[in-house]
């Protein structure tokens, strides 16, 4: 067992590391607000000389990911470069473009599709499910979709999850994301084709946009990830062999943060259940 150094600023760590990887929902805003102390600390970590990767499982491909940190007032000279779920589930719908697609998730994010000539059809006709959330997660749960997924199940229909998070948070409410979807849709026993953290493809991409960015190959070693959710940020991390930063005051931020403290028994036990373990853990990203 591990036991990860707890850290009341990123820089007591940042000398050990040229690269970071950063969450961006959670870690870097809240999906309505930027969080001015994180975006310091990634702009302090470039201004020394690092570079910064940001890596979301957003269901949609990297330019509307910057026009929505334009609009939360997120800097650019916070990071580099940005790689997104959606770009990965891109690249898997280019292999499978033949395919009738029916799209489960909101119109915002049909950007995933366009290009690439994939015939979009109801659900009774569809060949493959392209994933990318509740149609309305203000109001809906997974518990809505159980017909339409046992349907698919039936027809053994294949599903692409553009975004394996579970929940996400936006402002102060926790809101079910596609991978809660997905999850069902296993339990079922359908087969699910994963885009985006913790799997290894989103992962490589944001590693070889890092050496773009530093002009050579920085090694896995002098990477650390940063985030805000055990089952995909540290589980990705460790898959992907890096270490990891945790933030506590995320989506798990009602249970491990108390009055601003962190809640060490809580942690430690929550590490243990996931079987996950951060190099270290913030209550908020800050410099």
């Amino acid at each position: 067992m591990r036991h990860p150094e707890v850290l009341l600023r990123f820089r007591e760590l940042a000398q050990n590391y040229d690269g970071i990887l950063c969450d961006i929902w959670g870690v870097v805003h809240n999906g309505v607000r930027a969080w001015p102390d994180a975006c310091e600390a990634l702009f302090m970590f470039r201004e020394q000389g690092g570079h910064v990767v940001l890596i979301t499982n957003a269901p949609r491909p990297a330019a509307p990911i910057r026009e929505m940190l334009d609009r939360l007032k997120v800097p650019h000279h916070c990071y580099d470069a940005i790689v997104s779920s959606g770009d990965l589930t891109r690249s898997m719908l280019s292999e499978r473009a033949h395919l009738k697609a029916y799209h489960l998730g909101p119109d915002r994010d049909r950007g995933v599709f366009e290009g690439l000539g994939m015939r979009i059809v109801d659900a009774a006709d569809a060949e493959l499910v392209v994933n990318t959330g509740l149609f309305d997660d203000n109001t809906e749960t997974p518990e809505d979709y159980a017909d339409m997924l046992a349907a698919f199940r039936a027809r053994d229909v294949e599903m692409i999850c553009a975004n394996p998070d579970v929940i996400v948070e936006r402002g102060d409410e926790l809101l079910f994301c596609a991978g809660a979807l997905a999850d069902a849709y296993e339990d079922l026993g359908g087969t699910v084709l994963w885009a985006g953290k913790p799997h290894p493809p989103i992962y490589d991409e944001a590693l070889a946009r890092l050496d773009k960015s530093a002009g050579k190959a920085v090694g896995r070693s002098r990477v650390i990830a940063i985030g805000d959710s055990l089952r995909t940020d540290l589980a990705g991390a460790e898959r992907s062999g890096l270490d990891a930063v945790f933030v506590a005051s995320g989506i798990h931020g009602n249970e491990l943060v108390r009055e601003d403290a962190l809640d060490l028994p809580g942690l430690e036990k929550s590490f243990r259940q996931a079987d996950v373990w951060p190099r270290a853990v913030m209550a908020r990203l800050v410099w």
